[in-house]
């Protein structure tokens, strides 16, 4: 299939550029200051699923960018890829520069918070303010959830099981939802690339993902922490230890609710961290 029916079909796709050697399939929506939003790593993710809810509110006061990272979404995945913490945050920073951005706001989710975490560590200068949202980045022991999410092996029965893992209102969970996810983690070479991300035993890319306590405490920013209560894929102690160790953080915890905060409580989520992101707008 040819990339223009590819684009027709899928909302997924969008703009494409090159980010530290890597072309990266991104959304670009708004205008204003700039914030770059990293998706999260379940089976089949890309930016558009993980965003599409928050991203058109967001927009409305200021420009929003959501890369597809190496490995996941419609970003090349070039043969012999290696997916790590210095791989990721040298394609973000390249997306940065590529764009000519000298600073954004920085919002993660789950795995996209753990590397939010990394960049504003080795890169201060680029970041304005940080929201971390349902994030890893801190050791903990591994969920049976997080587990069964990064062991996927591809099928519906499978898909709709993970996605049990990820909402508090399994409402949301419906099997039409299942399917279309499903069917997006078997494109060609999704699931090759998945399954050489986080293969087993598990806890040592939980560890891989994470930063020095000493890091995270020197961090300037004014940081916005978000967690759903019910969240069985990543502990909500992950946000109560780095609401510790972040001098100029605020915690925010959504009750009835899991792992997808950005989905389950969409109008709420974008409505707190558009306010904390204004803030700086008008400092």
């Amino acid at each position: 299939m040819n990339d223009s029916l590819i684009m027709d079909q899928s909302p997924e796709i969008s703009k494409s550029i090159v980010a530290a050697g890597l072309r990266t399939n991104y959304h670009d929506q708004g205008a204003g200051f700039p914030v770059l939003m990293i998706h999260g790593s379940g089976p089949g993710v890309s930016a558009f699923a993980n965003w599409r809810l928050v991203m058109p509110v967001l927009a409305r006061e200021r420009r929003v960018i959501a890369p597809d990272m190496a490995g996941f979404g419609f970003t090349d995945r070039p043969a012999g890829a290696v997916y790590s913490m210095d791989n990721w945050v040298a394609q973000a920073i390249g997306l940065l520069d590529a764009l000519d951005l000298p600073k954004v706001d920085l919002v993660g989710n789950s795995f996209g918070g753990a590397l939010s975490l990394a960049l504003a560590i080795r890169h201060p200068q680029r970041v304005r303010r940080l929201v971390l949202m349902g994030a890893a980045g801190v050791s903990f022991p591994i969920t049976p959830a997080l587990d069964a999410v990064w062991g996927y092996e591809p099928s519906f029965e499978s898909m709709r099981k993970v996605m049990d893992w990820f909402a508090f209102d399994r409402n949301l969970v419906t099997d039409e939802l299942a399917q279309l996810r499903y069917e997006a983690s078997i494109q060609p070479g999704f699931h090759e690339s998945y399954s050489a991300m986080f293969p087993a035993p598990r806890q040592r890319w939980v560890e891989a993902l994470a930063s020095r306590e000493e890091d995270i405490r020197k961090l300037p920013h004014e940081t916005l922490i978000i967690h759903g209560r019910e969240d069985q894929v990543l502990p909500v102690s992950n946000s109560i230890t780095l609401s510790q160790w972040i001098s100029r953080s605020q915690l925010h915890v959504f009750g009835r609710c899991g792992h997808w905060t950005q989905i389950e409580h969409a109008a709420r989520f974008a409505k707190l961290v558009g306010n904390f992101l204004a803030e700086a707008d008008a400092a």
